[in-house]
C-alpha cells in the first residue's frame, strides 16, 4: 500500500497529459458503473504505480502506470473465459488477440491492454460485464 496516492500533476508527470485523459475517462467510466474499494499500490518491477478496483476480496481490474504507459488488467478465470469465447466476435481484433496471446495461469488469463486513446473503451466496458455486474445506479 502506498503512503499517499499520487496527485493528478505527477500522474500527469509520469504518463503525459494525453494519456492522464484516458485514465480519468476510464476511471470515470468505471466508477459511474461500480462502487468499489480503491487502492494504490506501487507497480512492483514493470510499474511505478498500481490502482486496484476491490470489492468483498475480489479485484474487477486494475490500471497500472509508468513513464508514458498505462496498462489496464483484467483477470478472468475459467467461467468467464467461456462467456468471452462464446461472444469473442463481438470484440474487436486488437482485444481478441490480446486475449489469444494472454498467459493463463492457476488463478486464469491476466489480460494486459495497454491503452493510448478511449476507442477500446466500449471493449473494456464489456470485459468488466463478464466480471461484474455494475452494481451503481
Amino acid at each position: 500500500m502506498l503512503e499517499k496516492a499520487p496527485t493528478d500533476r505527477e500522474m500527469i508527470g509520469l504518463i503525459g497529459r494525453p494519456l492522464f485523459d484516458v485514465w480519468t475517462g476510464l476511471t470515470n467510466l468505471i466508477e459511474s458503473n461500480y462502487d468499489m474499494d480503491r487502492l494504490w499500490n506501487s507497480g512492483g518491477k514493470r510499474w511505478i504505480y498500481e490502482y486496484k478496483y476491490r470489492r468483498g476480496g475480489k479485484t474487477l481490474c486494475t490500471l497500472y502506470a509508468r513513464e508514458n504507459v498505462f496498462g489496464f488488467m483484467i483477470i478472468f478465470g475459467k467461467n468467464e473465459r467461456a462467456k468471452f469465447e462464446l461472444n469473442r466476435n463481438d470484440y474487436s481484433a486488437e482485444v481478441q488477440k490480446v486475449y489469444d496471446e494472454s498467459r493463463t495461469y492457476h488463478d486464469g488469463k491476466w489480460m494486459m491492454f495497454e491503452l493510448t486513446d478511449t476507442s477500446l473503451f466500449p471493449n473494456m466496458e464489456k470485459l468488466l460485464l463478464i466480471k461484474r455486474k455494475p452494481n451503481k445506479k
